[in-house]
């Protein structure tokens, strides 16, 4: 299923590069990321190391951070608000044995 799918959005590609960048409506043209999830041909041969991402991890990084930090006081209000109508208090336990 995979192989097919990656067939043919190969075959979109190459059909692209041939009718012009805006393909046969004129609008921009979409770049296509190539995926795999095969490492070996039919024959047994190994394929090549795919393209490498630039700036993969930093990507990441602008995603994930911004989105912690809105989780953690989204979480931090939501506390205060049970806390706030008394449906979530911590007891405050003296632990000096």
């Amino acid at each position: 299923m995979a192989g097919l799918a990656g067939r043919l959005l190969a075959a979109a590609a190459g059909s692209r590069d041939r009718m012009g960048p805006g393909g046969l409506r004129g609008g921009p043209a979409v770049t296509i990321v190539p995926s795999r999830s095969e490492t070996v041909t039919r024959s047994g041969a190994i394929l090549p190391k795919p393209p490498k991402m630039p700036f993969g991890l930093l990507r990441v990084f602008t995603v994930v951070i911004p989105f912690l930090y809105i989780g953690t006081q989204i979480s931090k209000n939501f506390a205060a608000l049970l806390e706030e109508h008394d449906i979530f208090v911590p007891e405050d336990d003296d632990d000096d044995d």
